[in-house]
């Protein structure tokens, strides 16, 4: 019997992250549609002079945009949503993170080999992606540079600084550890970077539905869902 692709841990994390960061999108979108100015520093009003504007509509009449009229405002359940799919894609990435450590998952399926780092290789993979090239029998069950190192700035780069500056726009978390928000310039600057970092995720998410698509959706989709089976086991 083939061994499964995935473990059963890292298919259930997956799927819980992944409907988690939906929930999170969707509340964060009418979240930011209450307030559509991003500022920096500590202060952000709207008599502040914005950053920048999303040039969309907001759902308060007290909010300066270009439009004469003002969206339905959805922001009690959305940040009702956001604060409880938060915390439940931080124990999920957590208990994934003390998976992979352990179990030397990162090491064996997502830390590039140094040779793999070299222009030669990492120039092979660009080009392959840019041109939306199919991965061949070889390489269909195997991740390349490229999709070792957005997993990686994904794992341990863009969902922490989503965390972090999510908890840094909190006034009870940071009345208990201050520094939390003045390293990042303000619960003002939090809220702007929790913004970029968020549609960080959102392109990788989108990128790597394509790749899926383009590598064998139904197969790929399958064995993130009952394992699958494959030579080279992921843990």
């Amino acid at each position: 019997m083939a061994a499964p692709r995935h473990s059963a841990l890292v298919r259930v994390t997956h799927w819980i992250t992944a409907l988690c960061f939906l929930g999170l999108f969707v509340s964060g979108i009418e979240i930011v549609i209450s307030h559509p100015r991003f500022y920096w520093g500590e202060e952000g009003n709207s008599l502040t002079t914005p950053l920048f504007v999303l040039p969309i509509p907001a759902s308060r009449d007290t909010v300066p945009t270009a439009y004469s009229f003002v969206l339905p405002d959805q922001n009690g359940w959305s940040r009702s949503l956001h604060f409880q799919a938060a915390w439940l894609v931080v124990l999920t990435g957590l208990l994934y993170v003390l998976f992979g450590l352990f179990t030397r998952h990162f090491r064996a399926h997502l830390l590039p080999a140094r040779g793999d780092l070299a222009w030669k290789p990492l120039s092979a993979a660009i080009r392959e992606h840019l041109r939306f090239e199919r991965p061949g029998a070889d390489t269909a069950w195997s991740y390349n540079v490229l999709q070792r190192l957005s997993y990686l700035s994904v794992v341990f780069v863009a969902f922490p600084l989503m965390i972090w500056t999510g908890l840094a726009m909190s006034p009870g978390f940071t009345s208990a550890f201050p520094s939390t928000v003045t390293i990042l310039g303000g619960h003002q600057s939090a809220r702007t970077i929790h913004f970029f970092a968020m549609w960080y995720l959102v392109l990788f998410s989108v990128a790597h539905v394509v790749m899926v698509w383009r590598a064998g959706f139904r197969q790929r989709v399958g064995a993130m869902i009952t394992g699958g089976g494959a030579e080279g086991k992921e843990q």
